[in-house]
């Protein structure tokens, strides 16, 4: 496990200069920033996770997770600059989130067994979401389907879509994760991963509605639960907040789960 010191090492030797930014172009669309509140339901996007958050989850909980997930995301970019190797990609992902206090019991991918000759990804998530989360009745079920409903609403043009295809979608590849965090009676964070990598033979376009199997494609899954330790991810926030400051507009918009 790592330590609190290890962690600061990590944090504070990462380098991400020379990554874009993004701000301004987002800025010309309208793009709406995220503003963290416990009383709510909340759902956003992380460069190409989805993070969803349960009503009772603190403001610097949310924070935390959303900055931990653009640094170890903005890391993985660095080190892994051809984002189409998405094995590799992941591996300095989670490289990156173990050394900030998440603790994954397994990395491993499987592939997924579509159920049809002509099944959409966002039925992929729903139905590995299903299995993570306790069925189809359960309300952190809902809260994803929710959130994908909303995304599904908008168009090609929007600042959601062009933000989660412009950092999930690499020619005839992609990548995303989609998160539930929840805390229990302890105040202890609960937080339920799903990663998902895509290859095909055509360039992939709006991943999270692309019909894979009509088409020769692979769709790849993981999802387990992940343990925060509190108390490393709250020594290094501040530092991660700091290295992520920059690209934070450019990369993190609230979703609008009206």
């Amino acid at each position: 496990m790592v330590t609190t010191q290890q962690a600061h090492a990590f944090v504070s030797g990462a380098d991400l200069r020379g990554l874009p930014d993004y701000h301004s172009a987002l800025a010309v669309l309208g793009a709406p920033g995220f503003e963290p509140d416990t009383d709510k339901t909340q759902s956003v996007l992380v460069g190409s996770t989805i993070n969803s958050f349960v009503k009772g989850v603190t403001a610097e909980r949310r924070n935390a997770i959303n900055d931990s997930s653009l640094f170890a995301q903005l890391v993985a970019n660095k080190k892994v600059p051809k984002q189409s190797d998405v094995i590799a990609w992941y591996d300095a992902y989670f490289e990156a989130l173990t050394n900030v206090g998440w603790t994954l019991q397994s990395r491993s991918f499987a592939t997924y067994e579509a159920g049809s000759q002509d099944a959409d990804v966002h039925e992929a998530i729903l139905t590995v979401a299903s299995g993570l989360l306790g069925g189809t009745a359960s309300a952190g079920y809902a809260l994803i389907k929710l959130t994908l409903d909303a995304l599904k609403k908008l168009s090609d043009s929007s600042p959601w879509i062009t933000m989660f295809s412009r950092e999930s979608q690499h020619e005839k590849a992609a990548r995303f994760q989609v998160s539930l965090v929840n805390q229990d009676a302890n105040q202890d964070f609960l937080v339920s991963l799903m990663a998902f990598t895509l290859e095909a033979s055509q360039t992939v376009e709006q991943v999270l509605f692309f019909k894979f199997k009509s088409m020769t494609a692979t769709l790849r899954q993981f999802s387990g639960d992940v343990t925060i330790n509190d108390r490393v991810l709250n020594h290094v926030a501040p530092l991660i907040a700091q290295k992520v400051d920059a690209f934070y507009d450019g990369y993190v918009l609230g979703v609008d789960l009206r």
